[in-house]
């Protein structure tokens, strides 16, 4: 008896069938690519320049036009100024045209008359360049309709600047800046204190919570609902309520803890080290342990119960069911949390900008993103500190699919 084979090669149909799924599928990988490719080379592109807050402005010749009466005699002013405080303009200029019924008098210098356009050229200036054009004029007919005639178009401006967003220029300035001192490393350690021990904590409360309301009693729906309170809630209105409970001057909790003895003086909480690091942490479980608490609940209701009576028959105790036949169960889905919890919590910014605004000893690297971008007017910098977190998390996504998911089958 002959064993058939399958085919080698696909058929004609296979081919066109996956000819058919390739440009389905087309648009939707190329719109998903660009939005995440595109933002991650800009990054790596700032990331290598002296790039601040001025610069994200081109460089290019400002002007303004205005016509206004001096001295009993009516002048057009223009205002000419270079954008940059420090880059130059090469042959920057302008030019404007003469509308009918304005008669121009004395030109300065830099200007001169064409035909019915007018061109002022400054040459090359530096940063900061900022000057008054005035030219008298004489206008033949109503004052009030030649001025809305002059005003209503914008002279076009001319000149080349060294736009360093653009340019071939780059420096690894920022990352030796960022890594120099001791403030990266405790900027780094505070930020791995709070992922692990908040992405550990969500998933161990979580798991608490899940086995909890894994049993039949009265009331187990109003008990769900309130444990994802936290995670629903805006997370404004929480930060607020939990910086205002735990205020060392008018905060509930502090005066509770006096009247009870437990302190003779109110604590700040989020305004002392290392206590603070802690709290924002401890925030960091409470609000986000119910997204734990979900899929594990999930999960344990659909494990088969018959190996539980069995374990019942045998004797065992709750923890020995729990640690033999529960956990290993489990252990897909808090693979899979711990790895999402993980990116997740490593990326917060505005849980701890909201609580302590990245104070005693709470700056973490996304909110050092931020005051290096913005407070200190960084962008470059800013932009190396995120890549720093980009490749931060890939080693460590490595490392979980090389090692950790191999063994939870993932």
């Amino acid at each position: 008896m002959t064993v058939p084979t399958p085919p080698t090669t696909r058929g004609a149909l296979e081919r066109r069938e996956a000819r058919l799924a390739w440009s389905l599928l087309l648009p939707t990988i190329t719109i998903v690519s660009l939005v995440i490719v595109l933002p991650l080379l800009a990054i790596f592109w700032i990331s290598f320049k002296p790039v601040g807050l001025a610069d994200l402005r081109p460089v290019a010749p400002v002007i303004r036009e205005s016509l206004r009466e001096r001295s009993g005699e009516m002048v057009i002013e223009y205002r000419v100024r270079n954008s940059s405080q420090q880059k130059e303009i090469v042959g920057m200029g302008f030019t404007d045209t003469l509308h009918d019924g304005v008669t121009l008098g004395a030109l300065p210098e830099p200007c001169s008359v064409d035909g019915g356009l007018l061109r002022c050229t400054f040459g090359d200036v530096e940063g900061g360049f900022n000057e008054r054009i005035r030219i008298p004029v004489t206008l033949d007919g109503d004052p009030d309709a030649l001025e809305e005639i002059v005003e209503r178009t914008e002279p076009a401006g001319f000149g080349s600047g060294n736009n360093i967003l653009t340019n071939t220029e780059f420096t690894l300035d920022n990352f030796a800046r960022i890594f120099d001192g001791d403030e990266f490393w405790s900027v780094l350690w505070a930020t791995t204190f709070y992922t692990v021990f908040g992405t550990i904590g969500a998933l161990v409360v979580g798991l608490f919570a899940a086995l909890l309301l894994n049993k039949s009693f009265r009331g187990k729906g109003v008990l769900r609902g309130l444990y994802l309170f936290p995670y629903v809630s805006p997370i404004i209105a929480v930060a607020f309520t939990w910086v205002t409970l735990l205020d060392p001057f008018s905060g509930s909790l502090n005066a509770l803890l006096i009247q009870m003895g437990v302190t003779d003086s109110p604590i700040n909480f989020f305004g002392q080290r290392p206590l603070a690091l802690i709290m924002v942490t401890v925030f960091e479980i409470w609000r986000y342990f119910p997204l734990s608490f979900l899929f594990i609940l999930a999960r344990m209701q659909s494990i088969d119960t018959d190996m539980y009576e069995a374990a019942d028959m045998d004797g065992a105790s709750p923890f020995q069911k729990f640690w033999y036949l529960s956990l290993p169960m489990l252990l897909g889905i808090l693979s899979v949390l711990f790895l999402l919890r993980f990116i997740w919590t490593f990326n917060k910014f505005d849980d701890i900008f909201l609580l302590t605004g990245g104070n005693a000893g709470t700056r973490t690297l996304t909110v050092n993103v931020y005051e290096q971008a913005f407070a200190i007017s960084n962008i470059g910098a800013g932009a190396a500190v995120a890549v720093v977190i980009f490749a931060t998390l890939l080693l460590f996504s490595f490392f979980f699919f090389k090692y950790i998911s191999r063994e939870e089958g993932l």
